[in-house]
């Protein structure tokens, strides 16, 4: 007979189903220690028992994904908070959002945190991918968590989108309206895409039933499995990379510490902060709503959201086509291929891969912040490729010859890089993201401030 059978005590009903649960030979009789049993347990099921003391260093990860977990908790939690007062119709959704202004308690700040807390995400995200980027992080064993991290970033991106039009106001309607046109112009499938998303020809009640089960159930259920994977990956591929200087050689040995307490305590002052913050600017600042969403009356200038206007502003330089099939198509390729190509020097742990590298970077983002404002000013000003080209069709003339100068000048860039600038070619490539990703973000800019009454160029102070 067992030791249990015939020494130990009978154990209770509770105590047994605890230890069903947490399967522990012995069962902590002080309420504190249970207490931290079940936290040590689930703490160490995402996170190792032992971290490198290097890798703690708050400069090199900024808390960024710990951060993204923590605002899609944030959201999950507000979210199921406004379902409680919230129908998915057009004739009830825009007075229950207006209720929750007046007449539900909290209502108003519930929304609020709803609403910052999802486009702080997407800035999260999008840094937190940066942040892998420039330190290497990409590079075996973890190329396949990119693509979960981009993966990850494009349903962010999508869980605001669907989510934008549930206010059922004049600004959700026309920036869903002018976004989902885009579909329209992928070839064969557009249509029926686009039908299928909106549930019609157009944005209607089906769009917002739509909509609504998208940013829910959907997208937040495949998000919870992805998130899952990705917190699993980076454990089976070694936890963190290591940070290193520029000129110091890859880590062999590096000095580790218990992850409790010393990664939990960062990691809970960092949340406590940044839910500190997101609440102060939450009660300062309210969520957009304008008036009820009406169809025959568009709004002038009407404006996607303003994570899609880089992509709205590119409509207005390059053929439909280009600008909203191929040249978001050839980014997110080129973003997924990247950690699967031959690296010519080890720079994992290293910020912009070398010294060298960061002056390139630099130098990348001062070319993009002259070049990219004067090629729109051209473009709007002076350049008009379809009448200097009448006898070519627009795709062409307005579409795969400006794509292709823009396709020459970066194989010139990058060939100015490596013969005079000496630049390997991982400082070189980095060096053409850095370009890329400066003229993305002034052309959202000219989007969301530069853009008046017709989609024409104005001074927003004037």
């Amino acid at each position: 007979m067992s030791q249990q059978g015939s020494d130990a005590q009978p154990m209770g009903l509770a105590q047994r189903i605890w230890r069903s649960a947490v399967r522990e030979p012995l069962f902590p009789r002080d309420r504190r220690a249970r207490l931290r049993l079940v936290m040590d347990n689930l703490i160490l099921h995402i996170h190792p028992s032992q971290v490198t003391v290097r890798s703690l260093q708050f400069t090199y990860t900024w808390g960024l994904g710990g951060l993204s977990a923590l605002l899609a908790m944030l959201l999950a939690v507000t979210g199921v908070m406004l379902l409680f007062v919230y129908t998915p119709t057009p004739e009830s959704a825009y007075n229950d959002i207006v209720a929750m202004r007046t007449d539900i308690w909290f209502g108003q700040l519930v929304r609020n945190l709803h609403h910052w807390a999802g486009n702080a995400m997407i800035l999260v995200v999008a840094l937190h991918m940066l942040r892998v980027f420039f330190t290497g992080a990409f590079r075996p064993p973890r190329e396949f968590n990119w693509l979960l991290g981009l993966a990850l970033l494009l349903l962010t991106v999508g869980a605001n989108f669907t989510g934008y039009l549930l206010p059922w106001d004049q600004l959700a309607f026309w920036a869903v309206t002018v976004a989902t046109s885009l579909i329209g112009y992928i070839p064969l499938i557009g249509d029926w895409l686009g039908n299928l998303l909106l549930g019609g020809a157009e944005v209607g009640a089906a769009t917002l039933r739509n909509f609504y089960a998208l940013h829910i159930a959907v997208i937040p259920a495949t998000m919870m499995v992805i998130m899952a994977y990705h917190f699993w990956r980076v454990r089976k591929d070694g936890g963190l990379t290591i940070p290193r200087g520029a000129d110091e050689p890859p880590v062999k040995k590096a000095e580790r510490t218990t992850t409790i307490p010393n990664l939990v305590l960062m990691e809970l002052t960092v949340a406590l902060v940044a839910i500190a913050a997101l609440l102060l600017w939450a009660m300062v600042v309210p969520a957009p709503l304008e008036g009820i969403a009406d169809p025959d009356h568009a709004p002038n200038p009407a404006k996607a959201a303003w994570y899609f206007l880089g992509l709205q502003e590119l409509l207005l330089h390059f053929h439909p086509v280009v600008a909203a099939l191929v040249i978001p198509t050839l980014a997110l390729g080129a973003l997924a291929l990247l950690p699967y190509l031959d690296a010519d020097m080890d720079s994992v742990g290293i910020w912009f891969r070398s010294r060298r590298g960061r002056w390139l970077a630099l130098l990348s983002v001062a070319v993009g912040l002259v070049l990219t404002p004067t090629l729109v000013l051209l473009d709007e000003y002076w350049i008009n490729l379809p009448a200097w080209l009448p006898s070519l069709p627009t795709l062409v003339s307005n579409g795969i010859v400006p794509l292709a100068a823009s396709l020459l000048g970066l194989i010139a860039y990058y060939t100015l890089l490596r013969r005079v600038g000496k630049a390997t070619a991982c400082e070189a490539k980095q060096a053409i993201f850095v370009l890329l990703l400066t003229g993305f973000v002034v052309l959202t800019v000219v989007g969301i401030f530069f853009r008046g009454e017709g989609m024409a160029l104005t001074a927003p102070w004037l």
